[in-house]
């Protein structure tokens, strides 16, 4: 009730109309004018932006110790795309720079330590505490005075329903101990173990007598209570039992003389420390201190938020970082040792060790096998030693290089000194897409010397080593010193690189064997191919040179130093000293534009690779066998030119050489190539640069006599092939095949094929193929980007423009290549915003400049690529001063062509995506303004004067141009309106930052105008993306203008609510927080998901303001003004939740962001006690309750949704942590919002004694929080509140009604019971100081209402089966018990004893809760335990109610609502009766109720048990009323109607009416006779339907001693709901004891007989279940006229038996027997149980005469009931007619007929009997004959047959009987069927 009555609190008027638009207030002007006020504020830096907000950061960061870039490359320049690549490559950085960035996006973005608190501090819940230690009872027995005496006894189970037999004893383990109070308890157990839950527990202080009783039971003795009630036990033997009786008598004789003194001790003791400790303090508590204590060691409440835990920060825009040279997987290979089997000592330093006999060359590349390429360059390895390398070298030569160290004039490279780059050891190679299959190849080379077979032989044969190494070594010094310049290929090895696609290096992988090279398969083609086949598992056919190749691969070490590019450019760190120097190997990436990245370094490299001669049909030259290619670069072919030096060397030659050899292959016509030829590019490349291939044939024979003619024979020279590098002024690098020439004659790069002057090799045909392939970074392929660049040239160079030209160029644009615009980005796009700023005619050229730079945009979001875009703006983009003078700023040009793009209806798809990628010319945008006012120094001028009119209007028609395209098209464009309303969003922020901010204000306000109420949900959330874009703001809280604007004296005294609602006046004055306030607050008039959006914004931007650290230690003085309208707007987040259909969903639903931001708002306007605050909680007293209301009401649902998580153990241990913390925190805030309410309003809680709704609502937020498990700290606190609660308002739970003093002990008493010591020391505490509270409220007379209610409390405790810890609540009985004693004040007062007394009391009733817990599964006996304690409360009413309620709610959930709606008519009969006699005493009042309980009497005549009330002291404190008595018959009549006993209503209305009319409440009435009405009408409609069914019924009987102790042998009636099977019942009885005793051991007995105790096993519990009718006699069955009566109020039961006289169940017609047995129960059904048990049994025998007439009068009476119905049912009557007529010749009637009606036999039976049979017989005819005339009405003719069927059998019938009984029939009427017999 309570939350319908806050909905209706605070409507909030419907938003239909569209949500009125304020028009925002003009910025500037207002702190202008305000200036004086703004500067004098204490908190003026919440009201101005900062000064230095933005600046422009210029800088770069580069990974080579110097710029890659060439210093005169400007200079050397020509062509202008080659220009701004390096200039691209060599300027700055501008990076636009925001001081306060990282507090203008979502709160994962501020700058905060830390969002989580160092500690969270770990909270404990009731959940958490251990079961095992739950139940310990040893606890009890550990204390004062220990174990005093054990041993087995037996105990009689007692039941105050039954007397004591012989046969119910139990064998139990007993503990007798005292505890800490000085008492005593005897604690009994299934065994030794005292860690089972105890079984039940005497108090010795209820006991006063203790005597032997033998005639029970041997060595029995009877502990007797203060309350009459007996326990019996018995001992083995009988030295045990006097030992016992003695031990008993002597602490019972020392409880009655109460040895105080003893006691006192004991007490001190123990918990004297908690006593002393606590019970003065809390006499000093006031609300301030509690406060105090409630501030220490708070937590930030939105640290324990889900979002802010969780700081998800994956859907945040991820950091832009500057461009960056590719980042591949990158590796190094340490080169260390190659060595072949042949060794010999060559120098005579001995240091050196064996070596190889001649030198060897390596070359390392990666090749790829899945992509089927070599995927980098070659890295060439020189491993020799100095005194193998010595013979390659002149020997005048190698005496001067053997000098150690640097020879002193030698140059450097790029700062290095050249030595130290000739024998590189360590290459870095890099690889982009690593996988499994790349191998590194290692191919060996050696001096050229003859064919690879000869050449390898020695090194294969096992011949003797020593000699063949000095005969090998000794031609290798010959052939070195001839041929030392050319190489051969010898044997290749290869290894993979990595074992996966993650890039994880092979470390283990191991070089292949050194195959030797075979001749054919020399290219990269065929290596590809040896390497397929050498991974294949089978043996490979390659041929093995023995040998050990060392080289080592591993990961880069992070220390990695001296490392050089590939340009041998040095990288940072490097270090002075240049040892051991690694070289970055180039890595050739396949051209995909995945691969891709925007060049930042310079590097101009081009690879040449000659790859195959075709020499075998040439006739020129006479030998042209062993051939060499020599390649050089030149730059012009007059016949003087020389060779540019700018080939890569190899180690140990020069760097750049002039020329380059490529391996030679011995004897071989159509050589092929594998070398690959590095080339560095100059700047500048013109028509006249060209490769130059010279082909000599190289001569091996070694002629040792011929040394003179040495030098003239090693080469001749046999052709010359050239290629020119440009074509249409770029690089071509496709295969090329050449023509050989045989000459090279002067300006040969003009000659064609056909001229003359070459002398062309076979026919000029291509014969030599070769490839090439450009790596640089400032020449391009591109032609159509190449042309875009010449033209710009020349129109810079002053050509005259042709119209149209320039847009045909940017057109072709769109025809670029992807990997060209990715490569060359920085450079493209500038040039684009370049041409862009420049124009000065037609607009044609800026949209077409746009649009190409939306087709760049657009391309690299599909690749992916769209990180670069971001790094472009941030880092490259800058808006350069137009060159013409009359040209616009970039960012006025371009927001012009963006309007114009989008107006122009025509090219929908530019205007997708223009708006799918707005974002990039937003923040170009933003950008260019940035850079145009700090540039310019505009940024000191007032914002009005920053920008230009026209600008602002571009702006606006620019947002006006996107509105249609986000509110009308976001469906069919779903992605692009989001975009673009997001872009829009964050550059409107921007926005605010530099321009004047009533403009953008203005901007917003048109942009969310163009949203309407009614949107779809989509719309919706963009208008709330786009409010929480803005208002993520990093001066939120200055653009809101937090201060006060004040009004004149009069108006404000009027609308002191104002600056607290949402008024027009508060949204224009704060634009923003009333623009966000104002949507929500219609959002939340909206579905569930739009109010979680809504007030997930709102929860964002509190976090936030938690967390930001400029505004800590003042936030909540802005927030006040900022969250005022909170308390008015964000109302219906809980009030209108429920109503608006969202039930309150406990996983992260609605309330949970709110209700964070409630108690946060809450938490901040309690603690600002300025007096403003103040009108607006008294403006809406309860406002804060409203809330509170939920957060109440709400079982702390924060559990947040899990899915979200994963959910290891570990996080979810964690989330549990976070919820913990959420709910403690919460409650605090909580408390402090109602203990500062209740300070605040304690006049209106204390009207009508606080007995009123509010006080109902402050006291149902103390309690929630007990009912809902709160953390052991939060519940210190809410302890300490109540406490403070108690003490201010003692009337309202110590005067009149009682229900908040019943609530509260109910709760209490829980908590005494809890798991967690603390808790349990406050609640008993608590509890201790409510009754002392009492006692004091009553003058010291009493507590008796408290004493009472904890009674009633404990019986409802029981009741639920709430009371799980008995030990625990023992020991909170104690310290109850405890301070009693030692609290000084109360010593000479009755206290103490009467608290003693409630104790005892207590613990009698605690008695009851072992019996209840055993029987928790069994519904019949937990009733029945619960009714037998209701019976003994006789005298106590408010108890026997109780357990009635308390029977009333197990019925329910049972199902069984007859028996429910019972309780219910016993309870409001209880009161009647207290009425009726309460009015005896006091004259005054009218005697409404003159009968009391009697006047139910027609309802259910059980109710006379409720007559047996006695009058005594239970009758004190009881505040029963009218009011009450009234409340309980309405619960009757509900109850009766979910029972289906409509009947019953109108006997209950008939109590009520009385007294409506003496209250004169009409609209009762109304409802009431509604009622009424509905009851009359139900009952009707099921006496038609016959649909309602009250009950079957069942006898059930209980057999077996061990099992059913008590229960053995009693019979009971079951009443089981609607139509119950004999099986059904039979199988719940079985599951239900099953489950007790085990499943095997439990049977059903189907046979209704008598059982013989004696034929049953006592091993097995047997139940015997036999389905009974009601019975009633003839003249009861007169006047139980209806179905209802006939099943209301019934005692007597019947089954029948049948049998025979021989033994047999059933015989023949003659001898057949029944047996009737009639039960009687001791009370009427329905009754407040289930089961009555049978309290007399009667039985009657049929002779078979009388079976036969019992037979037929039934039969007669079913006919008869059938054709009386008001709807005949035509198939039943079928169905009957046809058993009773047709004639069968051993069954049906005439078999009685036949039996005993015939001459021969009817002799044989008294004459009496005889004509009863007979007078039956007659009656039966006739009925026969009407149901037969009936049906004949009925039939259709397809029946008619089966009629006439009946008809004839009817009369064969009726003839036999007249032949039998000798009467005529005589038909009446002639009507064939009216048949009657007649005497």
């Amino acid at each position: 009730a309570a939350k319908g009555h806050y909905t209706a609190e605070f409507r909030v008027p419907k938003a239909t109309e569209k949500t009125k638009v304020v028009e925002p207030l003009d910025y500037e002007n207002v702190i202008l004018q305000r200036k004086v006020q703004i500067y004098s504020d204490p908190l003026r830096d919440l009201l101005i932006f900062p000064i230095e907000d933005v600046s422009v950061i210029i800088s770069r960061q580069r990974r080579t110790v110097q710029s890659t870039v060439p210093e005169d490359a400007l200079k050397k320049a020509q062509s202008l795309f080659v220009k701004e690549c390096i200039k691209t490559y060599s300027s700055d950085w501008h990076v636009v720079n925001y001081k306060y960035e990282e507090y203008s996006g979502d709160f994962r973005m501020l700058p905060c330590k830390s969002f989580r608190p160092d500690k969270i501090p770990s909270h404990v819940f009731e959940i958490d505490e251990d079961f095992e230690k739950d139940e310990d009872s040893s606890s009890l027995c550990s204390q004062k005075g220990g174990v005093i005496k054990q041993g087995w006894l037996h105990k009689a189970n007692v039941n105050s329903t039954i007397t004591v037999t012989m046969r119910v004893f139990k064998r139990r383990y007993f503990y007798l101990s005292q505890l800490t109070d000085g008492s005593y308890i005897l604690n009994s157990y299934k065994d030794e173990k005292i860690s089972k839950e105890s079984k039940g527990c005497i108090f010795l202080d209820a006991c006063n007598d203790v005597v032997q009783c033998p005639k029970m039971r041997r060595y029995a003795f009877e502990l007797k209570t203060i309350d009459k009630y007996s326990h019996y036990l018995a001992a083995e033997t009988e030295q045990e039992m006097e030992e016992w009786l003695v031990t008993l008598r002597k602490i019972i004789q020392s409880n009655t003389e109460s040895l105080v003194q003893e006691k006192k001790d004991t007490v001190e003791a123990a918990q004297g420390q908690f006593i002393s400790q606590y019970l003065p303090s809390y006499g000093r508590e006031t609300d301030q201190l509690n406060k105090l204590s409630r501030n220490d060691g708070r937590q930030n409440l939105f640290s324990f938020d889900p979002e802010v835990q969780r700081l998800d920060f994956s859907g945040m825009e991820p950091d832009v970082k500057p461009f960056e040279e590719k980042s591949s997987r990158r590796f190094v290979v340490c080169c260390q040792d190659l060595s072949l089997n042949l060794l010999a000592q060559l120098s005579d330093q001995s240091e050196e060790g064996p070596t190889n006999v001649e030198p060897f060359f390596l070359s390392l590349a990666l090749f790829d096998l899945k992509n089927n390429c070599k995927i980098s360059a070659d890295f060439h390895v020189d491993l020799n030693p100095p005194s193998v390398r010595d013979m390659l070298l002149d020997t005048s030569a190698s005496k001067v290089e053997d000098v150690k160290g640097r020879s002193p004039g030698e140059s450097l490279v790029h700062g290095i000194p050249e030595s130290c780059l000739r024998y590189i050891k360590r290459g870095v190679f890099s690889v982009t897409d690593p996988h499994a299959e790349i191998f590194l190849v290692a191919r060996v080379e050696k001096v050229l010397q003859g064919s690879i077979t000869h050449c390898a032989e020695p090194y294969m044969k096992n011949s003797d080593p020593g000699k063949t190494a000095q005969k090998v070594h000794k031609v290798a010094k010959q052939v070195c010193s001839r041929l030392g310049q050319y190489r051969m290929p010898f044997g290749w090895a290869a290894r993979p690189v990595f074992k996966d696609s993650q890039g994880t290096l092979d470390a283990e992988g191991k070089f292949s064997p050194l195959y030797k090279q075979d001749s054919s398969k020399l290219s990269n083609e065929d290596m590809l191919k040896l390497l397929a086949e050498y991974k294949k598992p089978e043996k490979t056919k390659l041929q093995i040179i023995p040998a050990q190749l060392n080289i080592v691969i591993k990961d880069i070490p992070l220390d990695f130093t001296n490392c050089v590019t590939a340009s041998y450019i040095p990288i940072k760190p490097f270090e002075k000293s240049c040892e051991n120097i690694a070289v970055e190997v180039e890595e050739l990436v396949p051209e995909v534009a995945k691969y891709c990245y925007p060049f930042t370094v310079y590097k101009n490299h081009l690879y040449v690779y000659p790859l195959h001669l075709k020499y075998e049909n040439q006739k020129v030259f006479a030998k042209a066998r062993n051939i060499a290619v020599c390649i050089e670069f030149r730059d012009s072919d007059e016949a003087d030119a020389r060779p540019l030096k700018c080939i890569y060397g190899k180690p140990g030659g020069q760097l750049l050489t002039s020329n380059a050899y490529a391996a030679v292959l011995h004897h071989n016509q159509s050589p092929e190539f594998y070398d690959e030829i590095k080339i560095e590019l100059p700047i500048h490349l013109h028509q006249k640069h060209h490769l130059l291939f010279t082909f000599y044939h190289v001569s091996c024979e070694i002629n040792t006599k011929a040394t003179s003619k040495k030098q003239d024979t090693v080469e001749t020279q046999v052709g010359y092939a050239w290629v020119p590098l440009l074509k249409d002024g770029r690089i071509v690098t496709l295969e090329r095949h050449l023509p050989v020439s045989s000459n090279l004659p002067p300006g040969y790069l003009s000659l064609g094929d056909t001229d003359t002057d070459a002398k062309w090799v076979d026919g000029a045909k291509p014969l030599f193929k070769i490839r090439i392939h450009l790596d640089s970074t400032i020449y391009t392929q591109d032609m159509h980007l190449h042309k875009f660049f010449q033209y710009c040239q020349l129109v810079q160079a002053g050509v005259k423009e042709v119209p149209g030209e320039l847009v045909k160029y940017l057109k072709c644009l769109h025809a670029m290549e992807i990997q060209v615009m990715i490569q060359f980005l920085p450079v493209i796009l500038m040039q684009l915003f370049r041409v862009l700023t420049n124009v000065t005619q037609e607009d044609e050229v800026a949209v077409n400049c746009t649009m190409v730079l939306l087709h760049i945009v657009s391309k690299c979001h599909e690749e992916g690529l769209d990180h670069y875009l971001r790094s472009f703006i941030k880092y490259v983009f800058r808006a350069e001063k137009p060159s013409v003078t009359q040209a616009k700023m970039t960012h006025e040009i371009l927001v012009l062509s963006m309007a114009t793009i989008l107006k122009q209806s025509a090219d929908f798809l530019a205007i997708n995506k223009l708006l799918k990628y707005s974002w990039f010319f937003f923040e170009a945008l933003a950008k260019s303004m940035a850079i145009y006012l700090l540039e310019e120094n505009k940024i000191k001028l007032p914002r009005a004067q920053r920008f230009p009119d026209s600008y602002q209007h571009a702006l606006h028609s620019l947002l006006l141009a996107i509105i249609p395209h986000v509110t009308i098209r976001y469906n069919e464009i779903p992605e692009e309106s989001r975009n673009a309303n997001f872009s829009l969003a964050n550059f409107l922020k921007r926005c605010l930052t530099f321009m004047d901010r009533g403009f953008v204000f203005n901007l917003i306000n048109d942009y969310i105008s163009g949203f309407s109420p009614k949107d779809p949900k989509l719309l919706v959330e963009y208008k709330f993306e786009f409010l929480q874009t803005i208002c993520n703001h990093e001066h939120y809280i200055p653009l809101n203008l937090p201060m006060t604007f004040s009004k004149p004296k009069l108006q404000r005294a009027q609308d002191v609510n104002l600056e607290y609602s949402l008024t027009d006046e508060y949204c224009r004055h704060h634009f923003l927080v009333g623009m966000l306030l104002r949507e929500t607050s219609v959002a939340l008039q909206d579905n569930y998901d739009i109010r979680y959006m809504a007030i997930t914004v709102l929860k964002n931007l509190l976090i936030k303001h938690a967390f930001d650290n400029r505004y800590q230690h003042k936030v909540r003085h802005i927030f006040l003004p900022s969250s005022r309208p909170a308390p008015a707007a964000p109302r219906p987040s809980c009030a209108g939740a429920p109503r608006s259909g969202a039930t309150l969903v406990p996983s992260d639903s609605l309330p949970s962001p709110c209700r964070v931001h409630d108690a946060w708002v809450s938490k901040h306007v309690a603690a600002d006690r300025k007096s403003q605050t103040m009108p607006a909680l008294r403006s809406r007293a309860g406002g804060m309750q409203a809330r509170l209301q939920h957060l109440g009401s709400l079982d702390t649902s924060f559990t947040l949704n899990h899915s979200m998580y994963s959910t290891s153990e570990a996080d979810i241990v964690h989330q549990a942590l976070l919820e913990g913390n959420i709910a403690t925190e919460v409650c605090l805030t909580v408390l402090d919002t109602i203990s500062f309410f209740t300070q605040s309003f304690k006049v209106q809680l204390l009207s009508n004694d606080g007995h009123n709704p509010l006080m109902k609502k402050v006291f149902d937020i103390h309690l929630a929080f007990l009912k809902n498990g709160q953390s052991e700290a939060a519940l210190k606190h809410v302890f300490a509140s109540l406490r403070a609660f108690i003490s201010k308002f003692p009337s309202a739970f110590f005067k009149g009604r009682v229900n908040m003093c019943a609530a509260l002990c109910y709760e209490i008493l829980r908590c005494c019971t809890s798991k967690v010591t603390s808790t349990r020391n406050e609640a008993s505490a608590l509890l201790y100081l409510l009754m002392r509270n009492n006692f004091e409220f009553t003058k010291r007379r009493t507590f008796l209402r408290t004493h009472l209610q904890i009674i009633i409390a404990v019986s409802q405790l029981i009741a639920d089966v709430a009371l799980s810890g008995g030990t625990r609540f023992q020991d909170s009985l104690l310290i109850i018990n405890n301070f009693a004693n030692s609290d000084r004040p109360m010593k000479a007062t009755a206290f103490p004893s009467e608290v003693k007394d409630l104790t005892k009391r207590i613990r009698t009733v605690l008695m009851a809760t072992a019996q209840m817990k055993e029987h928790e599964k069994d519904p019949e006996m937990l009733i029945d335990l619960q009714y037998s304690l209701a019976k003994s409360y006789a005298s106590t009413p408010e108890l026997r109610k109780t357990w009635l309620d308390s029977m009333a709610k197990i019925h329910v959930k049972n199902g069984d609502f007859s028996e429910a709606a019972m309780c219910y008519v016993h309870v409001a009969a209880l009161v009647a009766e207290f009425l009726h006699r309460k009015s005896k005493y006091l004259l005054g009042e009218s005697e409404l109720f003159p009968s009391g309980c009697t006047a139910f009497r027609k309802i259910t005549p059980n109710i006379d048990e409720e007559g047996a009330m006695k009058e005594d002291g239970g009758m004190m404190d009881v505040h029963y009323s009218e009011e009450v008595l009234v409340e309980l018959l309405e619960q009757c009549v509900d109850g009766l109607w979910k029972a289906e006993r409509y009947e019953s209503i109108s006997e209950v209305s008939k109590l009520i009416i009385p007294i409506y009319e003496k209250r004169r409440e009409f609209e009762k009435l109304t409802q009431l006779y509604r009622t009424l009405h509905g009851a009359y009408a139900k009952i009707l409609e099921v006496m038609h339907t016959r649909k309602r069914l009250l009950g079957t019924f069942f006898r059930v009987a209980f057999y077996g001693q061990t099992f059913f102790e008590e229960e053995d042998g009693k019979e009971y009636i079951y009443k089981e709901p609607k139509l119950t099977g004999l099986s059904e019942i039979s199988f719940r009885l079985l599951k239900l004891y099953g489950e007790k005793f085990g499943s095997e051991t439990v049977k059903i007995i189907q046979d209704s007989n008598k059982v013989n105790i004696k034929d049953l096993d006592p091993k097995y519990a047997h139940i015997q279940v036999t389905y009974v009718k009601p019975y009633f006699e003839d003249k009861e069955i007169s006047e139980r006229k209806t179905e209802f009566e006939r099943n209301h109020n019934i005692n007597r039961f019947v089954f029948e038996t049948p049998y025979t006289l021989s033994g047999k169940k059933h015989g023949s017609v003659e001898e057949q027997c029944k047996k009737r047995t009639i039960l009687t129960t001791s009370n009427s059904f329905p009754y407040v149980k289930k089961r009555i048990p049978v309290n007399y049994e009667h039985q009657v025998n049929l002779k078979p005469i009388d079976v036969a007439t019992d037979e037929i009068k039934d039969k007669t009476a079913e006919l008869q009931k059938l054709c009386s119905a008001a709807e005949v049912d035509m198939i039943q009557l079928q169905l009957k007619l046809q058993g009773c007529v047709s004639v069968q010749v051993n069954a049906g009637p005439l078999a009685y007929a036949r039996a005993f009606l015939s001459d021969s036999q009817s002799s044989k039976y008294p004459a009496k009997k005889v004509n009863e049979l007979k007078e039956m017989f007659r009656k039966f005819i006739q009925a026969c004959g009407i149901a037969l005339e009936l049906n004949e009405r009925l039939i259709k003719e397809d029946q008619v047959e089966y009629h006439e069927g009946l008809k004839s059998n009817f009369r064969d019938m009726v003839k036999e009987l007249s032949d039998i009984i000798h009467e005529q029939a005589c038909t009446a009427c002639q009507e064939p069927t009216e048949v009657v017999l007649c005497a």
